[in-house]
């Protein structure tokens, strides 16, 4: 790869503010893979202005400027747009155990979110939807990389997930009864549900997160078990869409995936246990699955250590198999499917861990990169912004040593990183003082 020198000292400046650049960079590269065509595009060539791209073509019909930022790849490298995780928590971190979690305060959970988005910008992943954060942590943490303050990726942010008394990602059980605690979206009757989502609109999220079963690490709740009727469900699908706002729905049981499909949630997260008849009604209704499959080798083999109780073990154990073995069958059977990695419940920065195991479970490399690309700025209602390459895109690369058309484990440490024309990451190291 190189970087005209002027360009190289702009980017170890540039990555410290993150509004897009005034000037005018060249991009070129030997090898591009344009996920929106399926296709590898040799000498590729985009020009890039405001952090937008404002032209596209090859390096013999779009010509590098004489003087200016150039960024060339050569032929041992493959150039991609920007990756898009559908399924992060930045304010939470694995390592904190449940109980320790609960020290924690709003705003030391929103500083760690800083951090973990420094990391994932740094392994590829220029867009993330963040489905579940305390206090709206998330769209103070989305606003403050929007001004410029922190290094992160775009953020599209839930804020307090809507669900059921005792429900998993809307309540909290692990304190007795005397303690009184509960969750900010808690709900009852379809009437509650509609008034949690227009508070979370009122205070300024991009979509809204709700649970349809039970989950693994919410003590007491079953991942077959459903949770929330279909009428509540349906009534905040009603008032999020009213609102023009997608929403998401945890669910990892067959009948809260069902119910979640029919009540006309957008995409369904996790999605652990299909059946033939759950499988084909998603297809029949567009659904888009998220599916995390890598996130469960970290849990079962760090854990205990992480003090992540025995109970949500055993339920790891009981649902891994059985959701890798449904996103096969969901992969052959051609539901729509989006990259969900679940970063928070493993280590962010890790993200890109997760395309070798898409590949592993039944996908193409080419696949899992329409996944975290052009399927999951269609499910975000974003075509056109993100995930794309066109003119009028957000000018979002990524770059790695090697094919990952060949090997595509060679994502899970990206070489280069630029996001609305800035650049953060080259030759594997982050750029300036604040990365």
């Amino acid at each position: 790869m190189r970087l005209t020198p002027a360009f190289a000292a702009l980017a170890i400046a540039s990555a410290m503010t993150a509004p897009a650049l005034a000037e005018t960079t060249y991009v070129s590269a030997d090898r591009f893979i344009d996920p929106a065509d399926g296709k590898v595009i040799r000498n590729a060539a985009f020009m890039i202005t405001d952090g937008k791209i404002t032209a596209r073509g090859t390096k013999s019909t779009l010509k590098a400027p004489k003087s200016g930022n150039i960024v060339e790849f050569g032929s041992g490298s493959t150039m991609m747009p920007g990756f898009i995780d559908m399924h992060v928590h930045l304010t939470g971190d694995p390592t904190d155990g449940p109980y320790y979690s609960l020290s924690l305060s709003d705003e030391r959970k929103v500083l760690k979110g800083a951090k973990n988005a420094r990391l994932t910008l740094l392994a590829g992943f220029t867009t993330v939807r963040n489905v579940g954060a305390d206090s709206y942590g998330d769209v103070a943490l989305r606003d403050s990389i929007n001004a410029g303050e922190v290094p992160g990726p775009r953020m599209y942010v839930s804020g307090p997930p809507v669900g059921i008394v005792g429900g998993h990602c809307s309540d909290n059980n692990l304190l007795p009864s005397e303690y009184a605690l509960s969750g900010e979206g808690v709900a009852t009757g379809p009437w509650e549900f509609r008034e949690k989502v227009r508070e979370n609109i009122k205070y300024g999220v991009d979509l809204i997160k709700t649970c349809s079963t039970g989950g693994v690490f919410s003590k007491g709740t079953a991942l077959g078990a459903a949770q929330g009727t279909l009428e509540e469900l349906t009534a905040a699908a009603e008032e999020a869409h009213a609102r023009g706002l997608k929403i998401a729905s945890h669910a990892h049981g067959t009948i809260g995936i069902r119910n979640a499909i029919l009540a006309g949630i957008d995409t369904i997260e996790h999605a652990s246990i299909l059946d033939d008849e759950t499988i084909q009604l998603a297809k029949d209704r567009g659904v888009w699955l998220s599916m995390d499959i890598y996130n469960t080798e970290y849990t079962l083999s760090e854990g205990e250590k992480n003090g992540v109780l025995e109970e949500s073990l055993n339920k790891e154990r009981a649902i891994s198999k059985i959701q890798r073995d449904s996103f096969t069958r969901a992969v052959d059977a051609g539901v729509k499917m989006v990259f969900g990695s679940d970063s928070g419940v493993y280590p962010h920065g890790l993200n890109g861990n997760q395309f070798s195991r898409m590949v592993t479970f039944g996908m193409t490399p080419m696949q899992a990169l329409q996944a975290a690309t052009v399927n999951a700025a269609d499910a975000l209602g974003k075509a056109g912004v993100v995930g794309c390459v066109d003119v009028g895109c957000s000018a979002d690369f990524v770059a790695v040593k090697g094919d990952p058309l060949e090997d595509i484990s060679i994502l899970s440490d990206v070489d280069f990183v630029m996001k609305e024309g800035v650049v953060y990451k080259v030759g594997g190291k982050a750029q300036g003082d604040a990365l």
